[in-house]
Order: C-alpha cells, then sequence, then structure tokens
C-alpha cells in the first residue's frame, strides 16, 4: 500500500449545484495528489494537497521539450452509493507504455491505483450524478528539470487532478459531424502516435480549428504516409458498420490504444456480433456510404463513451450516415457501457473497480 501524507484544505470551494451546467474539464476540486521522483531515489514523497498552482522553474523541461504523459478516467456514483471506476488498469498499463515511449520512469502499477483511489475517496462528494455526468480524472507526469538541454529529464512530478464534468460533447449523445481531414497529419508508426502526450493533441490543433470553422465536431486523421487510410478522431477512436460487421482501424503505432475501444471490440465479442480490426480506406468508406452498406459509424473514448457520426465529409464528398439518427448497435453500446460504469449492469470480470 502507498504511503500517502495528506494535507486537508480549510478553504473549500463551492461545489456546482445539482442542476449547474457541467462544462467538460473547467471545474476542479478540492484536492490533487502529487508525487515526485528524482534519479538514483525513484518516486517519493506521495501526498494528498489541497488543489493550487504549481511552481516550476521557467527552464522546466517540460515547457521546452514537451516530455510529458497525461491519462483521462472517471469515477461514477451507483444508485446504491458506492464510487465506481471504470478499468483504471487499462489507464495504469497505457500510462506506463506512453511513459517507456517518452523515457519517463514507470509508476508501479499498485501505487497508481493506490493514489487514484485516495484521491477520488477524499473528493467523493464532488461526484454528480445527474445522467450523463461523471467525475473526470487526469492524471499525469511532467518533467521538472530546469535544464535547457535535449536529453529525458532527471526529475519529474506525478500529479492527479480531478473536474465534475457533464458530457463532453454539448450535443450529448446526438449524432456528430465528422472532417476528414486531408491536408496535415497527426502520428506516423514509429512515432509517439500510440502515446497519451500533449505533442499528439498540439499537431492536431490546426485541423481542429479548421473543422470546426466549417460547422464539424471533431477530425479524421488519415495514415502519415500514404494518406488514406483511416485511423482515428482528435478525441476518440472510430468504428464503422459495414455491411453488418463491426470494423475499426487496426493498432498499428500511430493511433491510441482506446480503453473505451477495447471494451467495443470486447462487448462485439462477448454478443457474436462481427468485429474486425484491420486497414480501411477512405476509398473504401465513400464506396460504402454510396451503396448503403455504411449503416453506423460512432467513436469511443472515455470522455464521449459513445459518439455517434451521422456525417463524414470528405474534401467536398458528403456522407450521410443512416436516417441521421443513433443506430441501434451505437444505442447497445452506449448503455451498456454506461450501465456497468454506474454499477447498473455486470460487466466483465474486473472492468468496476470499487473505491
Amino acid at each position: 500500500m502507498l504511503d500517502i501524507r495528506v494535507e486537508k484544505t480549510t478553504n473549500p470551494k463551492m461545489k456546482p449545484a445539482e442542476d449547474d451546467p457541467l462544462t467538460f474539464g473547467t471545474i476542479f476540486t478540492d484536492h490533487m495528489f502529487v508525487m515526485d521522483y528524482e534519479e538514483g531515489k525513484g518516486w517519493h514523497d506521495a501526498r494528498i494537497v489541497p488543489f493550487q498552482d504549481l511552481k516550476l522553474s521557467p527552464a522546466a523541461m517540460v515547457f521546452h521539450y514537451g516530455q510529458e504523459m497525461f491519462e483521462g478516467l472517471k469515477a461514477y456514483r451507483s444508485k446504491d452509493g458506492r464510487v465506481l471506476l471504470f478499468r483504471p488498469d487499462k489507464n495504469i498499463e497505457r500510462g506506463n507504455n506512453s511513459n517507456d515511449r517518452l523515457c519517463i520512469p514507470r509508476i508501479d502499477p499498485d501505487d497508481f491505483l493506490d493514489a487514484l483511489k485516495a484521491v477520488v475517496k477524499i473528493d467523493a462528494d464532488w461526484i454528480p450524478t445527474r445522467p450523463g455526468t461523471s467525475l473526470y480524472i487526469r492524471p499525469f507526469v511532467i518533467a521538472t528539470d530546469p535544464f535547457l538541454g535535449v536529453r529525458p529529464s532527471h526529475t519529474y512530478q506525478f500529479i492527479i487532478i480531478m473536474s465534475p464534468s457533464g458530457p463532453y460533447y454539448p450535443e450529448g449523445l446526438d449524432p456528430v459531424k465528422i472532417w476528414i481531414e486531408d491536408e496535415y497529419v497527426r502520428a506516423v508508426r514509429g512515432g509517439i502516435g500510440y502515446a497519451k502526450t500533449g505533442g499528439n493533441y498540439c499537431a492536431s490543433l490546426k485541423s481542429q480549428v479548421k473543422a470546426h470553422d466549417a460547422g464539424y465536431s471533431q477530425v479524421l486523421w488519415l495514415d502519415g504516409v500514404e494518406r488514406k487510410y483511416i485511423e482515428e478522431v482528435g478525441a476518440m477512436n472510430i468504428f464503422f458498420k459495414i455491411n453488418g460487421t463491426v470494423v475499426t482501424p487496426m493498432l498499428n503505432g500511430s493511433i491510441l490504444p482506446g480503453v473505451t475501444r477495447d471494451s467495443v471490440l470486447a462487448l462485439c465479442k462477448l454478443w457474436g456480433m462481427p468485429a474486425e480490426e484491420r486497414k480501411i480506406s477512405v476509398d473504401e468508406l465513400e464506396e460504402a456510404a454510396r451503396s448503403g452498406a455504411l449503416e453506423e459509424v460512432f467513436g469511443s473514448g472515455t470522455a464521449a463513451v459513445i459518439s455517434p457520426v451521422n456525417e463524414l465529409r470528405f474534401g467536398d464528398d458528403v456522407m450521410k450516415i443512416g436516417d441521421g439518427n443513433i443506430g441501434p448497435v451505437s444505442q447497445k453500446l452506449y448503455d451498456t457501457i454506461t450501465g456497468i460504469q454506474l454499477g447498473e449492469i455486470e460487466g466483465p470480470a474486473g472492468w468496476s473497480v470499487e473505491v
């Protein structure tokens, strides 16, 4: 068990009222978790302290070379009052895989889970209970050496902050429109596309602005080499139901291995629903849309859970999906995953972890 020092706030914040809007990632709880790393000493001084600004040197390496990892998961309050995490082991595993790629020291998985549980427990009364709401949890690691030189840092901080949040998309579960990017690329095999790190998201901003200006919610990326194979959306993995089969791009080193993505594939297998991980070209999508074979499109991610898509645009080609409403597979997946998260449905072993 991780030894965690606790310093409770003496000035608690006003919590949002039950009917207050919870814009994603804008309100933060009273406390945060912090743990330090020093080369030769390892991870140490685990503590929960009042939420506060960080004190860092302007020369801290995170500012200049982007050496940082972040994760995202949620805590939920079940109807019987339990506090539940959804598959935190997968976030911890992915976090450490990102750490490896970014030359950041790994965090012991048991210590990572202890930290998550401890900080959620201390701020459990911040978990909202309205439908579609949750406590978003953001663990992250930053390089803190005050050094202007390209090498891995010798010191780091591991921090967890939390935010009571409503739906990621203002539309909620209403279908969204997706822009397929044909000018810029986000990642290539051999790079850092599979890592959860800020550089991937910074690389997406130019296209995101372009898509928003055209009235689209998110950008769908193509591969960075041939510019023709579907990869992922800026904030989620992507799925297509083509002629009765659920299809998603195979992991190739430039696609984030989403926890919800993995859950969707596991549920399809459990239900006996055909599902494939493979290459999908934008040409195949356009042909499927023209022939009517493209029955559903949806994104998957921690923030949005399942996000149905009713329109794809590639250049001048606008592809309308189905009748414009959420499809039956998207709805079933959303209902099942959120039901497991809220403790209303019994999920596969280990998917729900009680705090």
